[in-house]
């Protein structure tokens, strides 16, 4: 629109000088100097107004590939949406480029929404300033809305996107991590990677020839979740007897014995407040009756037996199923590919009345499930292929509460595509944060996350890797070996 309004007050520019091009030279005397005069200044306010509507509908044009001078879509989305003022103070030095240039992105924010309310100072030029906003240091950002304030170091506008996010929040929301079944621990900070082998993925140590580091964590997901301000805490459900008030969110990460009736209990009741689980359970997670039952009143049942998928995985390792379209729902909005390394089935049916259950993620057609404890090319034990459920979603009443209250789950047959060796990678981190900011029912932060550590690499499902070695190995050197060929008939001739 911006753009439009600059062509067409351009136009309208071109169209009054060609104009006043044609107009008669006026008879000598006065009447020749009043028609000058009045030309001039029509000429000079035409001018005047056609800078101040440039002015007031400046556009901004980005020429360069990386559009490194154009503020991420995500973060400007986050503007427009909005709701409360926020005063947003950015202290650079001119002398940095990079401060200069988040100077320039903040600004482009400012302009987003008139709900924020950009001021840049250099700090060189008013140190007074600073030092009433207590900042000590340049490339500060200090946010304030409603009394809170927050001061975010960066020149990343993603950062700062962040910092919107902590500053806007209403309140301080809570991701609980049950304990006492053998759980990932969030305090693990440690990582490992698998190395291909004959039998695929195993958490034996079986399916893999090296294994670096010394346990899988959730480490990466709380340094994540403290990226998006969000508070982390544990929570041992057989202690407690119920699961707190506080608790946004409630997180059951790779459990390996058996939950208490009493646990299921804690879990139903919570439910039906209005609160919100997300249950990753891997393959050898027992799913006691009284869980059972739980979830089937979702419409889902947890299945036994390990997800083979020949035509979609992660490299060669047909365990690693990897998933590269989803269905439609607001956790999987703008998804890219995410792999389930040893992932197990769900079976979804019909939920309770005032529930309603869905598919997140699906296995490819020609998918199957093995039991356990089969070898890697024992296809007796085999099922019929066809797509599996892998994730699941519910949301409705569940009974019992409040009147009201609407409560969300997300159901996993993995809980390792979330762990610290597997979260950085391609989607996996996307697909885990989306599924707790909907939970969490803050759907608009699921657009926006914070950087996750990794080291550069490029991941390839088996598929992409059969395409790569037929282009590579057969198509190309066939094409030189067709071109020679012809080119050594004709010189024959």
């Amino acid at each position: 629109m911006n753009i439009l309004l600059f062509a067409v007050v351009i136009a309208a520019l071109g169209v009054l000088f060609t104009a006043a091009l044609q107009v008669p030279v006026g008879r000598l005397g006065w009447p020749r100097w009043m028609g000058r005069g009045l030309l001039g200044a029509g000429a000079v306010a035409a001018t005047v107004a056609a800078n101040i509507a440039l002015y007031r509908n400046d556009s901004h044009l980005d020429l360069t590939a990386s559009k490194a001078f154009t503020p991420a879509p995500e973060v400007e989305q986050l503007v427009r949406d909005l709701r409360v003022d926020v005063e947003l103070v950015y202290f650079f030095q001119k002398q940095d480029a990079a401060g200069r240039s988040a100077k320039m992105l903040v600004e482009l924010l400012g302009r987003a929404s008139p709900r924020l309310h950009v001021r840049t100072v250099d700090v060189d030029q008013y140190p007074g300033v600073a030092s009433r906003y207590e900042v000590r240091g340049y490339n500060v950002a200090v946010l304030d809305s409603g009394g809170r304030r927050v001061q975010v170091t960066s020149t990343s506008d993603r950062d700062i996107g962040l910092g919107l996010l902590r500053v806007t929040r209403a309140e301080v929301k809570t991701i609980c991590f049950a304990v006492g079944h053998g759980e990932y621990d969030i305090d693990n900070m440690e990582y490992h990677t698998h190395f291909e082998g004959a039998g695929g993925h195993s958490h034996s140590g079986e399916g893999s020839v090296v294994v670096l580091m010394e346990q899988h964590g959730f480490g990466r997901v709380r340094r994540a979740l403290e990226g998006l301000g969000l508070l982390t805490r544990k929570v041992a459900l057989s202690t407690a007897g119920r699961v707190p008030a506080d608790c946004t969110v409630l997180v059951d990460g790779g459990p390996r014995t058996r939950y208490t009736p009493l646990e299921v209990e804690a879990i139903s009741g919570y439910l039906a407040a209005g609160g919100a689980t997300l249950l990753l359970f891997d393959l050898n997670f027992p799913v006691e009756p009284s869980l059972a039952g739980l979830l089937g009143r979702l419409g889902i049942r947890v299945g036994d037996g390990l997800v083979v998928d020949p035509a979609e995985h992660y490299f060669t390792d047909e365990q690693m199923v990897a998933v590269t379209s989803y269905p439609p729902h607001p956790i999987t909005s703008g998804l890219a590919l995410s792999f389930f390394p040893g992932v197990r089935p769900l079976e979804l049916g019909p939920p309770a009345p005032g529930i309603s259950t869905g598919p997140l993620a699906v296995s490819s057609p020609e998918s199957f499930v093995r039991p356990v404890r089969a070898g890697p090319r024992d296809d007796t034990a085999r099922s019929p292929g066809g797509p599996r459920v892998l994730a699941a979603a519910s949301s409705g009443s569940w009974g019992g509460g409040p009147p009201g209250a609407a409560f969300r789950t997300v159901v996993v047959g993995d809980a390792d595509f979330a762990s610290n060796s597997f979260f950085p990678y391609m989607s996996n981190a996307d697909l885990l944060l989306s599924s707790l900011s909907w939970l969490a029912r803050e759907e608009r932060a699921s657009t926006l996350k914070p950087a996750v550590e990794v080291l550069p690499r490029v991941s390839l499902t088996g598929r992409q890797v059969q395409g790569i070695f037929v282009a590579m190995v057969l198509v190309l050197p066939g094409l030189a070996a067709l071109a020679g060929g012809l080119l050594w008939w004709r010189r024959r001739r």
